[in-house]
């Protein structure tokens, strides 16, 4: 029996607003996550689960989009389509109906999630990610019924469930999917000002669509700083990376790309240093230093340094007791 090939298609075209001033110049999805930006750690998952076809929607720095996946996924066949206009989720996947025929699987380009993605590509049925929240309000919510997916509303003011909508959907044919994009297209309708993905789903069910919900645990968002480093720290924890450096403590879990040029420092736990970066004489902890970036002389914890930016300087935080003596500068006391 042959095996149903999917195409996915990955929307990457946000403009990251929640993580400037980093996105003034580099799109949300080449931000670094552990060891590679979070669009790498998406398309290893796919190619892991055999996708070989796959359709990136970007629109905000497409171009360094581009230039990373052909540099880096070589063995992939990546098509693109532009959404000049930030119309909604919805929108850009409608942009993709002339580039996908047959299977399609959907994955955000904005979250890290730990799934088994061939639970979505073998299944009989159309499927839909989903994990229990706190505040469903945030979210996409579902409701369900006899196991299958009976309503969707986008951030609902009054959820009726804790069901989120996480990020992965799976059509076995995507011309049911790209038609009710179609209709929602033609009739204008948005939600929040948005024309949204799950308005779209939430037509197919009405009309009898089955789409069975599929519960994950892992779902690591990259949004917002406090987030990207909460992912950082999930990736360090899961891949077990062992770096070296001169004249250097490394306090695991760390990854240290092997073109980075570290001395004299301490780093880690939950440190990531890109490719190129230079780190001399700091502290580093919980902290994601992008590549080629340059940290000399200063403690950093909780942080996020941009590609090729330079920190030099120092953060103290004393606590002296009686006849000490402090020197930060030798002047000051000739």
């Amino acid at each position: 029996m042959k095996k149903t090939e999917f195409t996915a298609v990955v929307p990457a075209a946000g403009t990251g607003t929640r993580l400037r001033p980093h996105t003034y110049t580099y799109p949300k999805v080449l931000l670094t996550v552990g060891d590679k930006p979070i669009i790498g750690h998406i398309l290893d998952e796919l190619s892991a689960a055999g996708i070989k076809k796959i359709c990136l929607v970007t629109g905000y720095l497409g171009d360094k989009i581009k230039e990373y996946v052909a540099k880096n996924y070589k063995r992939l066949d990546v098509s693109y389509v532009e959404q000049s206009e930030q119309k909604g989720l919805g929108h850009a996947i409608w942009l993709t109906r002339r580039k996908v025929t047959g299977p399609v699987l959907v994955m955000l380009g904005d979250t890290i999630l730990d799934a088994d993605l061939s639970k979505f590509m073998t299944s009989k049925e159309d499927c839909l990610a989903v994990k229990e929240v706190k505040d469903p309000r945030r979210f996409g919510v579902v409701e369900t019924k006899d196991g299958y997916i009976s309503a969707l509303e986008e951030k609902p003011e009054k959820p009726k469930t804790n069901l989120a909508i996480v990020g992965i959907y799976s059509f076995h044919n995507s011309a049911a999917l790209y038609n009710s994009l179609e209709r929602l297209m033609d009739s204008g309708r948005t939600t929040r000002g948005e024309i949204q993905f799950t308005d779209a789903l939430a037509l197919m069910v009405k009309e009898g669509h089955r789409i069975k919900p599929v519960p994950i645990e892992g779902w690591y968002g990259c949004g917002k700083p406090e987030t990207l480093l909460e992912t950082n720290r999930h990736i360090l924890d899961k891949k077990k990376f062992s770096p070296k450096a001169k004249n250097s403590l490394i306090i695991p879990p760390v990854y240290i790309s092997p073109t980075a040029k570290v001395e004299n420092s301490i780093v880690g736990p939950y440190a990531a240093i890109g490719d190129g970066a230079r780190i001399d004489s700091a502290i580093i902890s919980d902290s994601i230093v992008n590549e080629n970036a340059v940290i000399i002389n200063i403690n950093l914890s909780g942080s996020l340094v941009g590609p090729s930016a330079t920190v030099i300087g120092r953060r103290d935080q004393l606590n002296v007791g009686e006849n000490s003596e402090i020197r930060f500068d030798k002047s000051a006391c000739d």
